[in-house]
C-alpha cells in the first residue's frame, strides 16, 4: 500500500503546473466538468499502465545499483524540467482534424497525447522500476494525476488561467530534487 501512497504523492506535486494539468484546465473553460475528469481518468489509467509495464521490464534487466543511478537521475531531471516549466501547445488541433470523436474522445486523446513523454509519465516509469508493487504504482501514480487534474479543473471553472504557475513549479522541482538525492544516495549504499 506504500507504493499506492507514494506515487500519488509524488505525481500530484509533480503534476501540478505541469502541461497535461493546464490541458485539463484549459478543456474545463470549455466542456463540463465531469466529462473532463472522465476523459482525464481514461487517459491517464492507460499512460500509466504502459508506464509502470516499462519501468517493471527496466527493473527486471538492470542491476539495481544502475537502475537506481539512473532513476536518480531521471529525478532530478525532472526538477530541472519543472523549474524551467511547460507550455500549453495547441491541442485543440486534435478536435478539428476528428469533429466525429466527440467531446469525450476529443478531451481523451488530447490528454492522452500531452501526457506521452511527460515527466509525470517518466516519474512512473521511475517509480515502477523501484518498486514491488506495480499496482500499486499504477493506481497511485493514476490517483495522485487524477486528482491533480480534477483541481486544475476546478480552477479553470472557478479562475481560469490565473494561478501561481511559478510557486508550484518550484514545489514540484524540490520534491523531485529530494527523491533524486534519496535514491543516488541509496543507490551509493547498494
Amino acid at each position: 500500500m506504500s507504493a499506492f501512497f507514494f506515487s500519488s504523492i509524488l505525481i500530484f506535486v509533480a503534476e501540478l503546473g505541469d502541461k497535461s494539468q493546464l490541458v485539463a484546465l484549459w478543456f474545463a473553460t470549455r466542456h463540463r466538468w465531469w466529462l473532463v475528469l472522465v476523459a482525464v481518468t481514461i487517459a491517464t489509467l492507460v499512460v500509466h499502465l504502459g508506464s509502470v509495464a516499462l519501468g517493471r521490464t527496466f527493473g527486471e534487466l538492470l542491476p539495481e545499483r544502475v537502475l537506481l543511478t539512473i532513476i536518480g537521475i531521471s529525478f532530478l531531471g525532472f526538477a530541472a524540467w519543472s523549474i524551467r516549466g511547460d507550455k500549453l501547445d495547441d491541442d485543440d488541433a486534435v478536435a478539428r482534424a476528428v469533429p466525429w470523436f466527440g467531446a469525450l474522445g476529443v478531451v481523451t486523446v488530447s490528454f492522452f497525447l500531452s501526457e506521452l513523454g511527460d515527466k509525470t509519465q517518466l516519474a512512473t516509469v521511475s517509480l515502477a522500476g523501484n518498486s514491488r508493487s506495480v499496482m500499486g504504482v499504477w493506481l497511485g501514480s493514476t490517483a495522485g494525476m487524477v486528482l491533480a487534474d480534477a483541481l486544475a479543473i476546478g480552477a479553470g471553472i472557478a479562475a481560469g488561467k490565473r494561478l501561481p504557475h511559478r510557486t508550484i513549479s518550484l514545489g514540484a522541482a524540490a520534491l523531485f530534487a529530494a527523491v533524486g538525492l534519496l535514491t543516488l544516495g541509496g543507490a551509493a549504499l547498494r
